[in-house]
Parts: C-alpha cells; structure tokens; sequence
C-alpha cells in the first residue's frame, strides 16, 4: 500500500471545519474527481469518482468518528482499497490544522504507474487547498478575527 500524509491550516473554528468534513455529500464540491457521495447510513457512504478518466463507485465505512477531534474510514468491497484518518488540531479560537493520511493499494497499470508519479499526494494536497477555500468561505470574515 502507498501512504500519503499532508495537512493543511484553515482559518476556521475547529466544530465549523469538522461538521463540513463530516458532511459527505459536500465532497463533489473540494474534491477533484468525486462526482457524488451518497449516505446510506450514519457509518457508510456510496462513492462515484472518475479520476484520470477511470469510473470507480465503491463504499466507505467510518470506523471512528470523535466530534472536533478525527473521522477514520476504510472502504468496504474488493474494487477499491483504501483507508484513512483525517484529523483536526484546533490552533486557537479560529483556526484549524486538518491532518489527512491515506493509505491506498493501487491496481492495474494505469494506477501503479500513477502512484510511482506520487499522484495521489498532489491529489490530496489539491484537495486540502480546495477544502480551506470552501470552509473559509462559509464561514466568513468572522472566522477570521481572533486567529
């Protein structure tokens, strides 16, 4: 398994970040290459993605979830494999350090060779950036005062 870890600051209170992160369905929004997440439950999710022109749909189940503190998942089935922790260190009143590992077992040609290019790190840096500027933006200039 490849394993990438990055993180990122966000000018926000850490329960305005953790309640956006753990709203599944916003995903498509920040994430490049989600098309949509469903919830099915309080612990399992139905994703669609298409990354690098490959269609995948698969399931996630949370395994941990503390409130402000970290959300753990793993996906379910044979079709993809990856686990996970995001985590959220509060850096005072207003702003939020989110912390994301991911492990990933790439498959096919395609997916091995884009993991040797270290794609899945860009990917989840991309993805962080895209998460602070909509987190940001909702909640607004008041996120930013105090910090």
């Amino acid at each position: 398994m490849s394993t990438v870890e990055e993180s990122i600051d966000v000018d926000a209170p850490v329960r305005v970040v953790y309640d956006q992160w753990a709203t599944f369905e916003n995903f498509p929004t920040f994430m490049d290459g989600v098309e949509e997440v469903r919830q099915l439950d309080d612990r399992r999710a139905h994703w669609r993605t298409r990354i690098a022109g490959l269609s995948r749909e698969f399931e996630t189940e949370v395994v941990e979830r503390v409130p402000d503190e970290r959300v753990v998942w793993r996906t379910t089935g044979e079709s993809v494999k990856h686990t996970g922790t995001v985590a959220f260190e509060p850096l005072g009143a207003a702003r939020t350090r989110v912390r994301m590992t991911m492990a990933f077992q790439p498959t096919g040609l395609a997916e091995k060779a884009a993991d040797r290019l270290g794609v899945l790190g860009v990917q989840v840096r991309g993805d962080l950036r895209r998460f602070k500027r909509f987190v940001e933006d909702l909640a607004g200039p008041t996120s930013q005062e105090g910090g």
